[in-house]
């Protein structure tokens, strides 16, 4: 097999090279069928087990490695992350490798892509100003935008972790109680108003005990790493049946994940400060010292039908990953292995940079138009949002986070 040939050629700069090695999982129809863990490289997705058989790789590397899904290595800590990305790297790109490992990588177009681990718990979070700010400027007009309590502390709600999906998994419009302002009573139906929330979400690894804490210093201890989130909503459901607890129905009927995790690891170089802030934190909130920063500058996409329709900046996030973790477990609440999080709705200053089609149609009064003609003020049966994102990579390369996709399928009666 020639070098220019052989799947082992990768550019240093391709969206999954070396210094990217995103993990998922994934199966074949034409070999096992059992799922198992994979890292995408350039075109193609290394059988991670199949190569630790092959190069000979650490017990615990390799049992890791071998699982199902991505827990037993999210389980491993910090510790077991280096080892093995330094494995990953070395069988990747050292000749001493090439013949063991070349078989093990796949052609992406022929695998199965599932969701690459096993939810614990999900929260889902409302970390943008400008998100927040718009959101407020709609249903409270005339009055102050934020609520009094936004920039003290990250708010959240805890969502529903058995409704989580891999991207492509095509998203059943959810029925419920719905009532317009000038409705005398509620009714029931399909959603009328359904929604995308462009998220970015994030892993959890090692457990921390109940009763205890986990401080900023200690968030890349915990966070293994991140996926794209499309956090549906239907927003008449979620109007109606918030008041006084939050969102419920309206959200829990399915959140969609891309497939592939992208650690922290390859994320160095994304590192940003965070937006100047007018409000001093509490001490268990206070990131200002931090070094490197926990922003992260993330650029996502946001298409309707193949139409881009926004491009939210991830560095305009108020609060940061280790701040929601920070707030998550400040209480005492335990984290446990497979725990998720996710960002809430990332927006930016301008039209074009809402994560949301409520803010992007204003409630519906600016109605999107679209390239082939179409308007979209919310979502219509068969609908496809796709959302994707890159980062910085190093020397000025980027490095890809791939996508999540998702198509609106009609109501069950």
């Amino acid at each position: 097999m020639s070098s220019a040939s052989s799947p082992l050629a990768v550019p240093h700069d391709a969206p999954y090279g070396v210094r990217n090695l995103p993990y998922g999982v994934f199966s074949t129809a034409g070999g096992p069928a059992a799922r198992r863990v994979g890292v995408a490289y350039g075109d193609h997705v290394l059988d991670a087990g199949a190569a630790a058989r092959a190069t000979g790789a650490p017990a615990d590397v390799a049992a890791a490695l071998a699982a199902p899904s991505l827990n037993p290595l999210l389980a491993g800590g910090p510790a077991l992350w280096d080892r093995t990305r330094a494995a990953l790297t070395a069988w990747l790109t050292e000749d001493a490798h090439r013949a063991a490992v070349a078989p093990c990588l796949l052609p992406r177009a022929d695998v199965t892509l599932h969701l690459p681990f096993e939810v614990a718990d999900y929260v889902d979070f409302y970390a943008s100003e400008h998100h927040a700010a718009n959101i407020g400027r709609i249903f409270r007009p005339g009055s102050e935008p934020l609520t009094p309590n936004w920039k003290h502390l990250p708010i959240g709600y805890h969502g529903r972790a058995g409704t989580i999906v891999v991207s492509g998994t095509p998203v059943v419009r959810p029925c419920g109680q719905r009532k317009a302002a000038a409705d005398p009573a509620p009714d029931f139906g399909p959603s009328r108003r359904l929604d995308i929330e462009a998220e970015l979400g994030f892993v959890v690894g090692t457990p921390s005990p109940l009763g205890g804490r986990v401080a900023l210093a200690d968030a890349d201890a915990h966070v293994f790493g991140v996926c794209l989130v499309n956090d549906w909503s239907a927003r008449d459901l979620q109007s109606w049946e918030y008041v006084p607890l939050g969102p419920f129905l309206g959200k829990s009927f399915a959140t969609s994940v891309s497939p592939w995790v992208v650690p922290l690891a390859a994320l160095a170089d994304a590192r940003t400060a965070p937006p100047v802030r007018d409000t001093e934190p509490l001490p268990y909130l206070d990131d200002r010292a931090a070094h490197p920063p926990y922003g992260l500058d993330i650029a996502l996409e946001v298409r309707l039908n193949g139409h881009v329709v926004a491009r939210p900046p991830f560095a305009a996030m108020y609060w940061t990953y280790a701040q929601m973790l920070a707030h998550l477990t400040v209480n005492g609440a335990s984290l446990r292995t497979g725990d998720f999080f996710a960002s809430g709705t990332i927006s930016g200053p301008e039209r074009e940079s809402r994560g949301a089609l409520i803010e992007l149609s204003w409630n519906g009064e600016q109605p999107l138009e679209l390239p082939d003609g179409t308007r979209r003020s919310f979502l219509e049966d068969g609908d496809e949002v796709v959302i994707s994102a890159t980062a910085p990579g190093p020397d000025g390369t980027r490095i890809g986070l791939g996508e999540v996709s998702g198509r609106i399928a009609p109501a069950r009666r």
